[in-house]
């Protein structure tokens, strides 16, 4: 999988990207032909504690791409290139290749060189709240949808939790409407009973166990993001704006209730003798407007659980009742065009049972499929 992305690290100068241009050689390995890559930069999309992302024209092919620049740490290999390497899913941004530069301060960087996509989550949702509108809901079941695919498939395929999902961090075609999960900074192949950092992910999507400090958390830490995403493309805005980790607490105190002391046990048992305010839990449907169906509400209270166990996995959220519309033979965009891919499950199902799969796999495409996936040849 990686062979193709390996590249014999050039060194290239230069600190604002923007108008340089910046060579480098693939392939060469086994034979291959060497190649030389040249890319503009174009514009600065991203910036943050880690580098810089920019928008950058491919002089050679033309394409557009986004490269993730980063300072490089000599002693150390880099997570995030590790982890992108392996991973390949219509959800997950791609990498195309990398290749690392030097300044003249001698410092290294990583130029990760990823697919192209124009939005994120974050400006679509602030475009819908500038015009005073809710995101249709239709968009809201496509990218929840979409955004569990992603994590059914990074959860179970290369074993990785996001640990930082955001609206900034996905990604959306404006055209086909494809959600894809980006920004691997943070995630981490989580190994049972190896300790992890509790100091992780952005405040508004922290799961609870995390702001109790919690180092033996797993992958639904991410679920807990996704529920207070969907929440958000529900509302409008965040539905747990806290301030500082405690006001967090309280935020979520305030719609979830107090946690139980086997809830509190369940998050970090180190926790039990605190004493919290005793608060009854809103009911989620007053949480939401009136006209919200029943299926958002269900779906959003299976997500946001105390309890990580008792958090529904990726995979069984895709498969939840509230993206049956999206399984409907003739389901399509507003504009009439066809959806992204949605069924086109590879390794995705590793680990489902058989009722799940058939859950999440329709009728129609069942019969275009001619029946036969569920059993391949060999098993």
């Amino acid at each position: 999988m990686a062979d193709d992305k390996e590249i014999s690290a050039p060194v290239v100068d230069g600190s604002d990207p923007t108008g340089h241009i910046i060579s480098t050689t693939i392939g060469g390995k086994n034979g291959e032909p060497k190649q030389t890559i040249s890319y503009m930069a174009e514009r600065v999309v991203g910036t943050g504690s880690f580098g810089i992302v920019f928008q950058a024209k491919c002089l050679e092919s033309g394409e557009t791409v986004a490269i993730k620049k980063v300072l490089q740490d000599r002693r150390y290999k880099n997570r995030e290139l590790q982890l992108m390497r392996v991973m390949d899913h219509p959800n997950v941004v791609s990498l195309k290749h990398c290749f690392f530069s030097t300044t003249s301060r001698n410092e290294l960087f990583l130029n990760l060189v990823m697919e192209y996509v124009p939005e994120t989550m974050y400006r679509v949702l602030k475009h819908y709240s500038n015009a005073n509108q809710r995101m249709p809901l239709i968009y809201v079941k496509l990218y929840m949808y979409q955004i569990f695919r992603g994590l059914a498939y990074i959860h179970t395929v290369p074993g990785v939790c996001h640990r930082d999902l955001k609206p900034q961090n996905l990604l959306v075609d404006p055209l086909t409407h494809q959600v894809k999960l980006c920004d691997f900074g943070s995630a981490k192949v989580l190994v049972k009973g190896e300790a992890n950092i509790s100091y992780i992910c952005s405040r508004f999507y922290r799961a609870p166990e995390l702001i109790f400090g919690a180092t033996d958390y797993t992958t639904s830490i991410d679920i807990w993001s996704a529920g207070c995403v969907l929440a958000e493309l529900l509302l409008g805005q965040p539905l747990f704006p806290g301030e500082n980790a405690v006001d967090q607490l309280v935020e979520i105190i305030k719609v979830l209730g107090t946690p139980t002391r086997e809830e509190i046990r369940c998050m970090n048992p180190n926790y039990t003798d605190f004493r919290f305010p005793q608060i009854k839990a809103h009911p989620w449907h007053k949480v939401f407007h009136k006209r919200m169906p029943p299926e958002a509400i269900d779906l959003a209270s299976r997500l946001l659980q105390y309890s990580p166990s008792l958090r529904c996995t990726a995979l069984e959220a895709c498969a939840h009742p509230f993206f049956d519309e999206l399984r409907e033979p003739n389901a399509r965009l507003p504009n009439g065009r066809p959806f992204p891919p949605l069924f086109n499950f590879k390794q995705d199902l590793s680990g489902a049972s058989p009722e799940l799969i058939n859950r999440l796999i329709p009728e129609h495409v069942k019969r275009q499929m001619g029946l036969n996936f569920l059993h391949p040849a060999g098993t």
